[in-house]
């Protein structure tokens, strides 16, 4: 249940109706949005004396949500919701592609890279500096190193960008020099690191666990907004089935389907969906048909020399040529 509170309730008005929820024995906790601010209760709700609450003239309505996700819900907020990210727009009609190297190896390699996806139209850049990877011995990345040389590309393109954090330890690092601060697939229910995200003042993009339901999806994005922060990007990057011929199988389904449920944007990562750089572009494809928010690419100069997931980065003229398809499908061209 939710109490969404007028827009200019007075901190007073908002402490008291605090202590009376916790006179009728509800647990609640308050948040603070963009837009409104609600009491978000849970537990046993029938010891609610509804009508003291809704006769408080600071309380606009009192809504009943039967998902376990409230915030992310459009039951809370039924119209879209768009992030703005350095000039560059996602969600709300508004569609962005991300594109970069998996890992940052050098300041040549990141710098050359940024140039060649913004000539193509990518708005975004992506790139790790700190990597989970499932072999201790792989290249873990290049820490706060591959953070100043982000920056630099950023300095040289205007490209805002994304990169992942791992851990509590080095969140503040990272949030100091992203544009956007992504959870990874690992770490979507490491709930210590999305209470973290919460508080950030940073867009969050959120990746879809190897085999989290929709509903474990929309409960990680719930983690982080509780926390005070809105604005969530989720990834579908696919999930882990059966097959092997691919890295991972695409859940197209789960574009609409979260269409349907959340007003958050959503996009998609073809590259670590499939970890063929031969099928990237249908899938692209495939989730703009869908109605994906925009995509996230893995682009590198050199893949044959890339120290992380060469095999599913495409060159930057296969990426121009992506770039011109799903530009004609959105109907830019």
């Amino acid at each position: 249940m939710l109490i969404v509170l007028r827009s200019k309730a007075p901190q007073e008005e908002v402490e008291k109706i605090h202590h009376g929820l916790l006179q009728m024995a509800v647990e609640s906790s308050f948040v603070a949005g963009p837009q409104q601010s609600v009491f978000a209760l849970t537990g046993d709700t029938s010891k609610l004396n509804l009508t003291a609450i809704t006769t408080n003239q600071y309380v606009e309505k009192v809504m009943n949500i039967q998902q376990p996700y409230m915030l992310a819900s459009r039951t809370f907020q039924p119209s879209d919701t768009t992030i703005e990210i350095g000039g560059c727009k996602i969600g709300g009609g508004h569609r962005a592609v991300i594109a970069g190297p998996c890992s940052v190896e050098s300041e040549e390699q990141m710098i050359q890279t940024a140039t060649l996806v913004q000539s193509h139209g990518a708005s975004m850049l992506r790139g790790g500096a700190y990597k989970p990877r499932t072999s201790p011995y792989s290249f873990q990345g290049l820490g706060e190193t591959g953070l100043k040389i982000l920056a630099r590309a950023r300095e040289a393109t205007g490209l805002p960008f994304v990169t992942e954090v791992m851990c509590l330890e080095t969140f503040d690092l990272v949030e100091a020099y992203a544009d956007v601060i992504q959870i990874g697939t690992r770490n979507m229910q490491n709930f210590p690191l999305l209470k973290r995200a919460g508080k950030s003042t940073k867009p969050i993009l959120l990746k879809r666990g190897l085999s989290a339901t929709l509903e474990e999806f929309l409960m990680s994005a719930e983690y982080i907004m509780a926390g005070g922060n809105y604005n969530v990007i989720l990834c579908e990057r696919g999930i882990r089935t059966f097959d092997t011929y691919t890295r991972n199988t695409l859940d197209i389904s789960l574009i609409p389907a979260v269409k349907e449920l959340s007003h958050l944007p959503i996009i998609v990562d073809p590259s670590h969906a499939c970890g063929k750089w031969s099928m990237v572009e249908p899938l692209a494809k495939a989730a703009i048909a869908a109605g994906a928010d925009g995509l996230i690419i893995e682009v590198h100069h050199q893949p044959e020399q890339a120290l992380c997931d060469g095999a599913q980065s495409l060159k930057p003229q296969k990426f121009g040529s992506l770039m011109s398809s799903v530009f004609k499908m959105m109907g830019t061209v």
